[in-house]
């Protein structure tokens, strides 16, 4: 009886340490669906914007199928920034590269194989495609950094399905909150170093410029970025001075 007992001790306190562990897997795995299917934002209507999305995914599909494109960005409002704050480190950097933004305020990694998936990849096959994504996954819903990686995988193999001759430079997700210790920097620097294990040194490549926005301790400055999450214009002034040897690397490879 004590030993049958003792058995039956042994095995609940086995199933206990097992629950965690089983739950933990779930909730990856519910976050890899969400991460990895194709979604659009076409029905938001902003006040102040009206349909914004779904206007600037007409426009930059139109846009798309109109050039023969040789440099594509595709991201979140951090890319779509180029468009604002980063407009005339843009010009100067990219303005004779044949270059197209496809970065859209508030996409995640769904969004963004949506868009993949609905003409914004159509119709030209670039040199290099840059790819910044899955800060929002962090910011919105705190998306483990195992389904950000595998929506960004999904990312860089449609981008090859479509245009196999593609240059990839995977940037890791720039830092977000003051210090080393954000818990949202936290999930960023965990998904990066997840995602870095994709470079293949062939047609993906690898790079973090994250340390150029930080402090010698860490800090992010709101000197670079004023919502500790944005560059404003001297971020994009760092991001394309420590980009542009990888880039222009890449970009002149045929």
């Amino acid at each position: 009886m004590t030993s049958t007992r003792s058995h039956f001790f042994v095995i609940l306190a086995f199933l206990y340490s097992t629950v965690p562990l089983l739950a933990n897997e779930a909730v990856v795995e519910d976050a890899i669906r969400v991460t990895t299917t194709p979604a659009h934002r076409m029905d938001e209507n902003n006040k102040r914007r009206g349909p914004w999305w779904k206007d600037r995914h007409e426009e930059k599909r139109a846009l798309a199928q109109q050039g023969d494109w040789e440099l594509v960005f595709l991201g979140d409002s951090i890319t779509h920034g180029w468009e604002r704050n980063g407009q005339t480190t843009w010009d100067e950097y990219y303005g004779d590269r044949k270059a197209i933004n496809l970065g859209f305020g508030g996409d995640r990694t769904e969004h963004v194989l949506w868009r993949l998936d609905h003409g914004e990849f159509d119709g030209y096959k670039p040199r290099v495609a840059v790819i910044m994504i899955g800060t929002n996954n962090t910011g919105h819903d705190m998306h483990p950094p195992e389904s950000i990686a595998a929506g960004i995988k999904k990312i860089v193999a449609t981008i090859h399905n479509k245009s196999p001759d593609t240059k990839i430079l995977l940037l890791g997700i720039f830092p977000r909150g003051a210090t080393t210790d954000d818990p949202k920097r936290v999930n960023n620097d965990n998904t990066n170093a997840l995602i870095s294990t994709m470079a293949d040194g062939k047609r993906i490549f690898f790079l973090t410029i994250n340390n150029e926005f930080l402090t010698e301790d860490g800090v992010l400055t709101k000197e670079i970025m004023p919502d500790l999450l944005h560059p404003k214009e001297k971020g994009y002034a760092i991001w394309a001075k420590a980009m542009e040897p990888t880039l222009a690397r890449l970009y002149d490879v045929k």
